[in-house]
């Protein structure tokens, strides 16, 4: 099993905006995509000062998966127009690692 960790951050003001989009559209798009071996998909907030962090986590059995999600080139981020104008800044490559227990 992979995780898929990213993490981006916008402001205070355009957090609920974002946590809206991501749970009524972009979620609901990535799950509507049938992707074979995507699991899960997990979301983390957290205001610090001025910002608030997102931490999207999702779980897939395998790195073919993840491909099939991301493209070739994985590590990439996936980060669609519309919540590219909410964040302030993001990771431009997500990490993967092994789940091993």
């Amino acid at each position: 099993m992979i995780s898929r960790i990213w993490h981006g951050w916008t402001t205070s003001g355009e957090a609920d905006k974002y946590e809206a989009l991501l749970k009524e559209e972009i979620f609901v798009g990535i799950k509507s995509r049938r992707i074979r071996g995507f699991k899960s998909i997990q979301l983390l907030r957290r205001e610090i000062g001025e910002e608030v962090e997102f931490v999207t986590i999702m779980v897939f059995d395998s790195l073919d998966a993840v491909r099939e999600f991301a493209g070739q080139d994985y590590e990439a981020a996936v980060v669609p127009e519309k919540a590219r104008v909410l964040l302030s800044h993001f990771d431009e490559r997500s990490q993967h690692y092994e789940i091993i227990g």
